[in-house]
């Protein structure tokens, strides 16, 4: 029996959506990062650790959970996010997009004719959102990342392509690729969010933004952001564990947060 796309009904009804992020390979991290307080959760394909062959047990894990699964695909990898869909993900992060050639790719390869490009075969897939095409089409979340200057000077352009649902900021990349820190956050960093945001704004499209904390994540909502992901498991693990363990050794331990 088809379902539908729960993060995308919520976007779709005007709310936010607070999401986790696993870099870690491991079905039981994404099973526990989806029972969290998490309207979704994307499995980190590149800069993570997962692999193809390890990935369905993730995504199995996160159905369990009622979560909606989504993926960052590999820079412009996209036969490999043509089977992350078959294998069950109700969307995808593309990184690097900085044109509209990138984002008419992007659309293309998450959509089947006519509206893209993407050949049928939903072995897994078929269990979650089924085998209707019309209706796969209409439930699959495709956000694209603003990460570079090019990507800044083609904002419009990028957010108006049929097909892209919205843009995933990545922070860390936009600053460095503007020459600014990643240690801090800069007011000149707040000013390209805001251009970011006035371009989703004119085009419709939903704004997406990573986040190194809970208070970033709350900032980021506040200025506009629609999807906000919060650090990653990896990221908390190591925050957590080596809080206790300061604690333990009476030491000093440094703030909780971070990208990666």
């Amino acid at each position: 029996m088809a379902t539908n796309n729960k993060l995308l009904a919520l976007l779709r009804d005007g709310h936010s959506a607070v999401g986790g992020w696993c870099h870690l390979a491991d079905s039981m991290a994404a099973e526990i990062t989806g029972r969290l307080d998490v309207d979704y959760v994307v499995i980190d394909m590149q800069h993570g650790t997962a692999s193809q062959s390890g990935i369905i047990s993730m995504l199995q894990a996160l159905s369990a959970t009622g979560t909606t699964p989504l993926v960052r695909i590999p820079h412009q990898d996209y036969g490999l996010a043509q089977r992350l869909l078959d294998a069950g993900a109700e969307g995808l992060i593309v990184p690097l997009v900085n044109n509209r050639a990138d984002a008419e790719a992007a659309a293309s390869a998450v959509r089947y004719p006519p509206l893209g490009g993407r050949s049928f075969g939903p072995v897994r897939s078929q269990m979650v959102l089924g085998r209707d095409t019309e209706h796969v089409n209409s439930q699959i979340l495709c956000l694209v990342q603003i990460e570079t200057r090019e990507a800044m000077g083609n904002l419009d352009e990028i957010v108006s392509t049929p097909g892209i649902d919205g843009v995933y900021v990545g922070p860390a990349d936009l600053a460095l690729t503007h020459g600014l820190s990643i240690k801090r956050q800069e007011p000149e960093l707040d000013k390209l969010f805001d251009l970011v945001l006035e371009a989703c704004s004119r085009a419709g499209t939903i704004p997406g933004i990573h986040c190194y904390s809970g208070e970033s994540a709350k900032r980021a909502q506040n200025q506009g952001f629609r999807v906000t992901s919060v650090g990653s498991d990896a990221v908390w693990l190591r925050a957590g564990y080596g809080e206790q363990l300061a604690l333990a050794r009476g030491a000093e331990h440094q703030a909780a947060g971070g990208y990666y």
